[in-house]
C-alpha cells in the first residue's frame, strides 16, 4: 500500500503559446517558481519587521538593497551552482546548457555561494561587518527553502529512495515503487524547524556569527539526515558507497558552523520583538 501522488499541475496559468521570430513560446506561471516568489515576499515582510525593530540600525532601504543582491544571488548561483556541481558533463559538451532553464536545476549550496557573494558585496557597501549582515539574513532563509521544498513536491521531483513505510508515495516519475517523499521530509526540517530554530536563537542576543553559525549547523546536519533516504542523483551516485553530492556539500558547511559557535566574538545587539 502506498498513498497517492496528488498530482498538482506544475502550471498554475498558462499565456500562449504565440510564434515570435518563428519561434514558439509558451510562457506560463508555474508552482515552483511561484513558490520562490512567496519566500521572497515572506523574507521581505520579515527584514523590514528586523529593520524597524533594529533602531535605526537598519533602514527599509537598505534591506530593499540586500534582498535585491541576495535574490540575483540565489538565482545566479543556484542555477550555476546544479550545473558544475550536478550535470558538468552536459556543460562540458554544450555551454549554453547554463542558460538552458526551461529545462530546470537549481542548486542550494550554490545559491549560498551567491548570497554569501551578495552579503560581502553589501557589507562593503554599507560599511558594516560581513557577519552582520549574515546574521540579519540567515533566520529568513528557512522560508524560501521549505517554499522551494514543496515546488519541489508539486513538480513531483528529487523524491526519495524506494521504500515500504506506511506513508510511501508512488511518484509518476519515480517508476511503479513506492519513495519517500524526502521533498516533504526537507519542508520540514530545512523549512519549517531551522525557522523556528533560528528564530528562537536569534532572540537570545547570541555573539556575532552565532545566527550565521547555527543556520550552517542545522541546514547542513538536516540536509545529511534526508539525504539517506532521498534517491541519490543518477548521474553521480554514491561516493565511497554511501555518500552522495548533498552530504559532501554540507559537510563543510556543519564544521564552519561549529566553528562560528564555538570562536570568540563580541555580543550581538539582537532587539528582541516587543509583539
Amino acid at each position: 500500500m502506498a498513498l497517492e501522488f496528488p498530482n498538482i499541475d506544475p502550471v498554475i496559468v498558462s499565456f500562449g503559446p504565440f510564434e515570435l521570430f518563428g519561434q514558439t513560446f509558451e510562457p506560463a506561471l508555474r508552482w515552483y517558481g511561484f513558490m520562490y516568489l512567496l519566500g521572497f515576499l515572506a523574507a521581505m515582510i520579515l527584514l523590514n519587521r528586523m529593520a524597524d525593530r533594529s533602531k535605526g540600525v537598519w533602514s527599509r532601504e537598505q534591506v530593499s538593497d540586500l534582498l535585491f543582491y541576495a535574490f540575483l544571488g540565489v538565482i545566479l548561483g543556484g542555477r550555476i551552482g546544479y550545473v558544475l556541481f550536478y550535470h558538468l558533463d552536459y556543460f562540458i559538451a554544450d555551454p549554453l546548457y547554463l542558460f538552458k532553464i526551461s529545462e530546470g536545476g537549481m542548486s542550494f549550496h550554490g545559491g549560498l555561494m551567491g548570497v554569501i557573494l551578495a552579503m560581502l558585496y553589501i557589507a562593503w557597501k554599507q560599511k558594516r561587518s560581513f557577519f552582520a549582515v549574515a546574521d540579519m539574513v540567515a533566520p529568513v532563509v528557512p522560508i524560501g527553502l521549505g517554499a522551494g521544498r514543496l515546488g519541489n513536491f508539486i513538480n513531483g521531483e528529487l523524491w526519495g529512495r524506494v521504500t515500504d513505510v506506511p506513508w510511501a508515495m508512488v511518484f509518476p516519475s519515480g517508476g511503479p515503487e513506492p519513495r519517500h517523499p524526502s521533498q516533504l521530509y526537507q519542508f520540514a526540517l530545512e523549512g519549517v524547524a531551522l525557522f523556528i530554530l533560528l528564530q528562537w536563537f536569534s532572540r537570545r542576543s547570541p555573539k556575532t556569527g552565532a545566527v550565521s553559525g547555527m543556520f550552517l549547523l542545522g541546514y547542513g546536519i538536516f540536509r545529511c539526515i534526508v539525504e539517506t533516504v532521498r534517491q541519490p542523483d543518477a548521474q553521480l551516485g554514491l561516493y565511497l558507497g554511501f555518500l552522495t553530492m548533498g552530504q559532501i556539500l554540507s559537510v563543510p558547511m556543519i564544521l564552519f558552523g561549529l566553528y562560528l559557535l564555538m570562536r570568540k566574538a563580541p555580543q550581538a545587539g539582537v532587539v528582541k520583538d516587543k509583539q
